[in-house]
């Protein structure tokens, strides 16, 4: 918001504001059915170890869900959790690691079978209507804009970077590095993964029970998107934590209840400086999200939703139109038009996107029962 206020402002900063904060609170729901997921995997893994691939192992996922929401809001009372140094590397590992864990699976999958099942024009006609197919596919192209989602918190991140080197010289340098470490990464996984499954391919890779075996390293690689995930959430949600907690202390600055911070000892530590606003409004919205998730917990469609509403308003139109600002691009100029088309192109998926994840959540929700959800 600060950034847009500084070369654009107006109007700009509050839209921008408004679909930030919106999705900082989409991806909290995101991450929770994902977790969800991935730890109901696991124990389906271990039943299907113990009593055999053709035994159902049923699962419901509100638990997981409830055991992730308990986690969460134990750690959103740590201040500045997103100061910590060692939870990026923590993370960065973790990615690695179920990374390799699933590309290694679809290529052992691919030499064990001898053969590359599906084909270049994607799942056949007769699996899927003609019409599931376009909204699939549409709903695919905001599961891929979701990888993007990082652009919402990259001044954030930039803000807390050392200098010098400058802050934005080593921003530019980790993002490029990022992106085509991640976009390999990707891409490998999606080839092989379809490439291994063909049509009967699942919409997440190491939870969809296509690989059985080994048990264990399925088990390793979604205990670490289990931990991923519990930091991710926390690192996403502080700056949506950091707003409302300043515009209160703003509304109300002589209100005890949101401004002063209790000391509680904490024998070997510092004081914990404990907030009742902190402590009630956190908890609150770690709940109402984990609520949503039970409601909503369609993996796929969900992450295409926000990645279709994320990508184009954050990842392409307000940094390109801070870029043309800046860098004062005259109007109707072939620069200023080059720009303004790839804008315009990103506009086009992502109202694609968001349609096709739409009409998917539309179809799940005819056969779904709340808080039921069970595999």
């Amino acid at each position: 918001m600060d950034a847009v206020s500084s070369n654009l402002g107006g109007f700009k900063v509050k839209l921008c504001g408004l679909v930030q904060y919106l999705n900082l609170f989409g991806v909290a729901i995101g991450y929770t059915i994902a977790s969800s997921t991935s730890m109901m995997a696991i124990s389906r893994s271990n039943c299907f170890h113990n009593k055999g691939e053709k035994n159902p192992c049923p699962a419901n996922s509100t638990p997981y869900m409830i055991t992730f929401g308990v986690i969460e809001i134990i750690l959103s009372q740590i201040p500045n959790f997103d100061q910590l140094w060692w939870l990026s590397i923590l993370a960065a590992v973790m990615s690695f690691t179920y990374s390799t864990i699933g590309l290694g699976l679809g290529v052992t999958k691919v030499v064990e079978t001898g053969k590359f099942r599906g084909s270049l024009t994607g799942i056949s006609i007769g699996t899927v209507t003609e019409t599931q197919k376009i909204w699939k596919s549409f709903q695919a192209l905001g599961d891929i804009a979701f990888a993007y989602s990082y652009s919402i918190i990259l001044i954030e991140i930039q803000d807390t970077i050392k200098s010098p080197p400058s802050e934005a010289k080593t921003m530019k340098k980790a993002t490029l590095i990022s992106v085509a470490v991640t976009t390999l990464f990707y891409m490998l996984c999606g080839c092989f993964g379809y490439a291994a499954f063909g049509d009967m391919s699942p919409g997440n890779l190491l939870t969809g029970f296509g690989f059985y075996n080994p048990f264990w390293l399925v088990d390793i690689a979604n205990a670490a998107i289990v931990i991923h995930l519990v930091g991710a959430y926390q690192v996403y949600c502080q700056p949506l934590f950091a707003f409302i907690e300043k515009y209160a202390k703003e509304r109300f600055p002589d209100s005890q209840f949101i401004t002063k911070d209790i000391e509680v000892p904490v024998p070997g530590f510092k004081p914990y400086k404990l907030n009742l606003f902190r402590l009630v409004w956190r908890t609150i919205f770690v709940i109402i999200t984990t609520v949503i998730s039970m409601l909503l917990p369609f993996f796929n469609d969900v992450v295409g939703l926000l990645g279709a509403l994320g990508f184009w308003p954050l990842t392409v139109y307000f940094p390109v139109e801070m870029y043309i600002a800046q860098k004062k691009i005259p109007k109707w100029s072939t620069k200023w038009l080059c720009l303004q088309i790839l804008s315009f192109a990103c506009l086009i998926i992502t109202i694609a996107a968001a349609a096709g994840s739409v009409a998917g959540v539309m179809l799940h929700l005819k056969s779904y029962k709340p808080f039921s959800t069970s595999y």
